[in-house]
């Protein structure tokens, strides 16, 4: 009796030992790998209306001590030109993870909704598919919101140009989805988290979950599992500390 105890017990311990081992293993497989480089643009692409791939329309995506920053010191006004920067290649099954702060002054002739506003593209079209016109790629926006100083303006809000999906268990065609995300005034750095897997995202901000949504879908019902990331340059001034990427297992 004591020795078929001792066996199980050997065993238990084995399958425990084997289990955390394999945690263990996996944990180190989950590596972030950063997208921006700190020195320049390399591995990604600009997209302007009105401009065709790869201008970058008045220098407006620039490098500055060792910061990704959306500039708008050599624009006199803005008319149109929203911009996006797109990294080279699509996802699926990903985390990417970005710290950044608002800095400076709204351009002239930039929309209200504009201030101090950002965001994620991501499941984005091949920016190659983008007509020279068009303002904003098929994509699922993860919206980055700074506060103006008073009243709530939530970060990580959800916008869906040319796309739909799942808000808390329901369909909707909505563009603009508010999320309850926290309201960060000044210019304090911000990091923000999003898991995407396939058509299911999470957002997270500062280490806390602020939403889930799923059946992420184009317009015309196609289902959307797998895009682009881009950067928005619409028309606030921006620096992105960094930018990183984990792969997930599908």
């Amino acid at each position: 009796m004591i020795k078929a105890t001792a066996l199980a017990f050997l065993a238990s311990f084995s399958f425990l030992h084997a289990d955390h081992h394999g945690q263990k293993k996996e944990a180190l497989t989950e590596k972030w790998v950063p997208l921006f480089n700190g020195k320049d643009l390399t591995g990604w692409t600009p997209k302007f209306t009105d401009s065709e791939l790869g201008v970058n329309y008045k220098d407006t995506f620039q490098v500055q001590d060792g910061l990704l920053t959306i500039d708008y010191s050599k624009w006199d006004k803005f008319s149109g030109e929203f911009g996006h920067l797109f990294y080279k290649t699509p996802h699926s099954h990903y985390k990417i993870r970005a710290t950044y702060r608002f800095i400076g002054k709204q351009v002239k002739g930039g929309p209200g909704w504009a201030k101090r506003n950002n965001g994620f593209m991501l499941h984005s079209q091949d920016p190659k598919t983008i007509k020279k016109d068009q303002k904003f790629p098929n994509s699922v926006e993860v919206q980055f919101l700074g506060g103006l100083g008073k009243g709530e303006r939530g970060t990580l809000n959800i916008c869906t140009p040319g796309t739909q999906l799942n808000w808390q268990g329901e369909p909707t065609k909505a563009h603009v989805i508010k999320t309850g995300g926290p309201t960060i005034h000044g210019d304090e750095w911000v990091t923000v988290e999003i898991e995407v897997r396939g058509d299911k995202f999470k957002h997270i901000a500062n280490g806390k979950i602020v939403c889930e949504y799923d059946n992420i879908q184009l317009d015309d019902g196609s289902p959307l599992t797998s895009g682009y990331i881009s950067i928005q340059a619409e028309t606030a001034p921006i620096q992105f500390k960094s930018i990183e990427l984990m792969e997930l297992k599908k």
